[in-house]
């Protein structure tokens, strides 16, 4: 059977793995890479650096990857769409709604497969906390709770932290427990002197009552990326570094007060670090990217769920500028 001929365009630090990845996938041929800028990273491996799209497309490739700048996902990604190349464009989807949208619109019309790379969906720690969930060993979710800090990104200059990071949690949030976001609530700070938020503390509302907290920042020598969930239960905490989850079990001491008795037991019980699998995440999203190009059952983040994040960050930043949370009315999109 032919491999797909597959292309990549933008070679900057993200470029650099999905070339590498693309690389050695079965079943794909990575014939094609392209960067305005050149090749900085060395990862063209021979192959001429072409120009942009349009010389990726008369290249013949039978999908593409985009990694470039969030200010051109919309016009690479409509180009693309327009000349019948299946396409997985790095998250955010798009800068704002109406540029998430218009992509969305437009590989559907075209019968296309459109992914966007939220790659923290393929974590081994939260892949097998939303299998955990989903199996009812935490019983009822109560909160979802996320840290993510590090140093600032000096290659980020085209969004802030929110649309950056935040939607990373955003959309792992929504994926993890099965529910979209119906309100959101935010402040936000810019220390560096840009444009853009460098820092945000969010609060959130899911649909069937779970609270959510984000931390996100770009200031901290610190990097982390923790992910605890609390349910009826319990809790989890996926460690998305180390693609670490543990279990932190209700413990079974007898509560006699009244007032507290209705949470049983909730003391220091059983903790559990759960043995996994821990296959790169980036190489399981083109797998299952790929499989979905050839029409098998690939596990793929959607566009429409890519515009759903991009609507809740939108909101998320309209809520810190306004001083008020703001209530999301859009449509029911499948995490």
């Amino acid at each position: 059977m032919a491999k797909l001929r597959a292309g990549l365009i933008g070679l900057g630090m993200m470029g650099r793995h999905h070339a590498r990845v693309l690389s050695s996938l079965d079943g794909v041929e990575l014939v094609a890479v392209a960067d305005p800028l050149g090749d900085p990273h060395g990862i063209a491996g021979g192959r001429d650096v072409l120009g942009g799209v349009d010389e990726i497309i008369k290249t013949g490739v039978d999908y593409c990857v985009v990694a470039v700048p969030t200010t051109y996902h919309e016009d690479i990604g409509l180009a693309l769409a327009a000349a019948g190349v299946h396409s997985l464009i790095e998250k955010p989807l798009a800068p704002d709604v109406a540029s998430a949208q218009l992509l969305a619109e437009a590989f559907e019309a075209a019968g296309l497969v459109g992914a966007v790379g939220h790659i923290e969906r393929y974590n081994p720690a939260l892949q097998s906390a939303r299998a955990r969930i989903e199996a009812g060993e935490l019983g009822r979710v109560y909160q979802v709770t996320t840290r993510r800090q590090g140093p600032f990104p000096a290659r980020i200059a085209d969004v802030g932290v929110v649309k950056d990071l935040a939607t990373h949690d955003i959309d792992l949030t929504a994926w993890v427990t099965q529910q979209r976001y119906t309100r959101i609530s935010a402040n936000t700070a810019f220390r560096s002197g840009r444009e853009h938020e460098d820092l945000v503390a969010a609060t959130g509302l899911l649909e069937d009552g779970t609270v959510t907290n984000h931390l996100v920042n770009w200031l901290s020598p610190l990097k982390e990326r923790v992910t605890t969930i609390t349910g009826e239960r319990g809790a989890f905490v996926a460690d998305t570094l180390t693609a670490d989850l543990t279990f932190y079990a209700n413990g079974s001491v007898k509560v006699v007060r009244d007032d507290i008795a209705q949470f049983r037991g909730v003391s220091e019980g059983d903790m559990i670090r759960y043995a996994i699998a821990k296959p790169e995440p980036l190489r399981v999203e083109h797998e299952q990217f790929r499989d979905a190009v050839l029409g098998n059952d690939g596990d793929i983040v959607t566009m429409r769920q890519g515009l759903e994040t991009v609507r809740v960050a939108e909101a998320c930043i309209a809520a810190a500028r306004g001083g008020a949370g703001i209530k999301l009315d859009s449509p029911r999109v499948k995490a």
